[in-house]
């Protein structure tokens, strides 16, 4: 009979598909049913009843992050212990916006509620320790924080409101509280200036924290003052400090004639460039030669950042505290000094460069037959911008057209083949705005990706790849060692399978059987949908039911481009990791041991988390440039989609991608109910619907600047 039962569990858990968030929970409420069992990797995969190798490899990853999170002890090498459990749990803090919290804690299986009274001074993102009261049924797992364990951010970006005797700020984003300031400590702030400051204390029995003014980073309105602040809402630095641009300009143009001759010399080579045409970093250049045995070399010159920027030097702590360039809408605010991300290291056309080079043999139908990495020096012929390159492909005609004929040929070709062997197809069109010299929006337009976007894609894609099979892909039995990878985890089951049931509706399907079945149909999905009434919701979910691409030590491949290895050598200009991942790579061509795991696994963790919050202050910049653009456009009727559906209210994508929000107080008509599984708001009366995907007409009723915020009412009236 318990044979019988395994069996049945087994059965049953084997029919999913598996990424590490449910395995994490799998794993934990396993133990939690034999709280003083020690398991390994294999005990575990027989009890879910895995048995292919990726899913029982993901395992052993899931189990030593589990370990470090402090949900598990390990008890020796590869055997773990669920840690004794008390009425305590530890989580982070996510404020909602009525102002009561959830805590979630890898220790418990649901998200613990915390009303506002007993969230005791916690601010979102805290990782704090929690006290969980006893189980009531039909409710949410309730608590009380008992102790701030690490405070996610102390300083906050912010409008200065100033009275006679003291001053609050007002801070930006999702806040709930306002800061105190006394007047001594206002360190120039005028009324309404935006600011930054830090919390110095928060008394026990007082409303507010107690803080004090950094730096005034101008008034309010003014664009630089407001770029600013938004880095400065994410710490994100909008300055180099002095000492480090002074270390930069001491690094000289001119390359010593003895580093030529300790590389291999590619500057007869045919190579040029291909970017933005605002770009002044230039990160890759590609070279073509044709081969006396019909094959063609190609190679993928990646500037050799290392070279200059050394370990344990002021410039190399900044990079590595940035660890990203940001985009925002009108400017770039570097990893690295100007004078070497626009100049020394910048792959500029005339002029002799450092590189380190992936060089590929192929065949004429893009086959590979030998490959080869290493120092080089190159010379770029020819900087193309992505429109000058598209005209070449386009017309057949112009400067080194053979050149880039022969290249857009081959990258056609290892696209095929990469989506062939289950690579994702998510194509989204990136919204621009052309603004005047103080920074106002004039227009919005769209930027989408054409074949000179592509080609250059292919081959820094296959860059990227076969660096890390070359370091990641060993015998085996013998242990890897330790490189930097880009991870992208399986997507979530439960969202797939609600992402399924809701395009039913529309007509179209996806298989859920194993992780190429889904790739697989996913392609045929985003293909089937395009120029159709539903192509933008059902591109939106489908991105929403992914996983988020992060770096790691701990390689799990790349399922959304169906890479085993997958690693980010090719923009070390913009990116520490790959930095990270030219310094590994150099240390074991010339033979050098495994580097630290852990070292590397804390910089890939710091390098994530700087990623996400250089892409929301991206976001935030572009949100404000919508906003503002928008109180020009104030009574103005739209036709629009609902992009999102919440229980506050309806998210309306306008055609010009800029998107605002119907509060739910403006639809009058009846008490709306907000449906999560089928993404709509429904009218408990009426039972009128407003679904994800679907058109309406709205009126642009009012913008918040200083929030970002575009609120919409419903429309009656056509469009004009």
């Amino acid at each position: 009979m318990v044979k019988k039962k395994k069996k049945k569990f087994r059965q049953k858990k084997q029919s999913g598909t598996y990424n590490k968030k449910k395995l994490k929970s799998a794993i934990l409420s396993i133990l939690y049913e034999t709280p003083g069992k020690t398991i390994n990797y294999r005990q575990i995969s027989g009890m879910i009843g895995i048995q292919d190798p990726e899913t029982r490899k993901l395992i052993n990853v899931v189990l030593i992050e589990l370990a470090e999170d402090g949900s598990l002890d390990q008890i020796s090498r590869g055997k773990y212990k669920l840690k004794a459990k008390t009425g305590t749990a530890t989580g982070i803090v996510e404020m909602q916006p009525k102002g009561f919290a959830y805590v979630n804690s890898d220790e418990l299986d649901q998200p613990v509620l915390i009303s506002s009274s007993n969230l005791n001074h916690a601010m979102s993102g805290d990782k704090v320790r929690i006290h969980v009261y006893a189980r009531r049924k039909k409710h949410d797992l309730e608590g009380e924080v008992t102790e701030i364990l690490e405070r996610a951010k102390t300083v906050f970006v912010g409008t200065i409101q100033v009275s006679r005797n003291f001053a609050f700020l007002i801070p930006t984003g999702k806040v709930g509280f306002d800061i105190f300031i006394p007047k001594e400590k206002l360190n120039g702030a005028k009324d309404g200036q935006k600011v930054i400051a830090e919390i110095i204390d928060w008394p026990a029995k007082a409303r507010s924290p107690f803080g004090e003014v950094l730096e005034v980073l101008g008034d309010t309105g003014d664009n630089d003052a407001e770029m600013h602040a938004i880095l400065a809402e994410f710490e994100l630095p909008h300055i180099f400090p002095a000492n480090v641009d002074k270390a930069a300009e001491k690094i000289p143009l001119e390359i010593p004639e003895e580093e030529i001759k300790l590389r291999r010399d590619m500057r007869k080579t045919t190579t040029f460039t291909i970017d933005p045409i605002d770009a002044k970093d230039f990160d890759d250049a590609l070279s073509l030669k044709k081969l006396s045995n019909g094959n063609w070399e190609i190679g993928v010159h990646i500037a050799d950042v290392t070279h200059y920027v050394r370990p344990n030097t002021i410039i190399e702590t900044e990079a590595q505290n940035r660890a990203t360039s940001v985009y925002l809408v009108d400017r770039v605010v570097p990893m690295l000094p100007e004078r070497l991300s626009n100049g020394v290291c910048s792959l500029r056309p005339n002029e002799d460069k450092l590189c380190f080079s992936a060089v590929f043999e192929m065949t004429e139908n893009a086959t590979l037959k030998k490959q080869w990495f290493g120092k080089t020096v190159i010379h770029s012929d020819r900087r193309f911008t992505y429109e000058e390159a598209q005209e070449v492909i386009e017309t057949g005609e112009g400067d080194f057209s053979s050149e880039i004929l022969t290249l857009n040929d081959l990258a056609i070709k290892l696209r095929d083949e990469r989506f062939g062997s289950g690579s994702i197809a998510f194509d989204r069109v990136e919204i621009k705005f052309e603004i005047d010299d103080k920074g106002k929006p004039l227009s919005v337009y769209f930027k989408e990706a054409k074949e000179s976007n592509k080609l250059i894609e292919e081959f820094m894609l296959l860059a990227n790849k076969k660096v890390a099979e070359f370091v990641g892909k060993t015998p085996e039995k013998k242990t890897p060692k330790t490189f930097v990878y880009r991870i992208h985890d399986k997507p979530d089951p439960d969202k797939l399978v609600a992402f399924n049931t809701f395009i039913k509706r529309f007509g179209h399907d996806i298989q859920l059987s194993t992780p190429r079945a889904i790739a697989t149909s996913l392609n045929k999905l985003l293909k089937d949908v395009q120029g159709k009434s539903e192509q933008n919701v059902v591109e939106t979910l489908a991105i929403r039911s992914m996983a988020k691409a992060a770096y790691s030590t701990r390689n799990i491949g790349h399922y959304g481009l169906s890479f085993d290895y997958y690693s980010h050598f090719t923009s070390p200009i913009r990116r520490y990791p790959d930095m990270m991942v030219h310094r590994l790579l150099e240390k074991y061509l010339s033979g050098g041991r495994s580097a630290n795991e852990q070292k590397y696994e804390d910089l890939c963790k710091h390098s994530s988390d700087m990623e996400a919050k250089a892409a929301n202050a991206e976001r935030a910049s572009i949100k404000y440039k919508q906003v503002e653009f928008m109180q020009d456009h104030i009574g103005k009727i739209y036709p629009g989609t609902i992009s999102g559906v919440t229980d506050w209210g309806i998210y309306v994508e306008l055609e010009n991608k800029i998107e605002g929000m119907i509060p739910i107080a403006e639809l009058d008509d009846d008490f709306y109910i907000f449906d999560e599984k089928n993404y709509a708001l429904v009218g408990r009366h009426s039972h009128n619907t407003y679904q994800l995907g679907e058109k309406i007409n709205v009126k642009v009723w009012r913008t918040n600047l200083e929030r970002k915020q575009l609120d919409f009412r419903l429309s009656k009236a056509e469009t004009p």
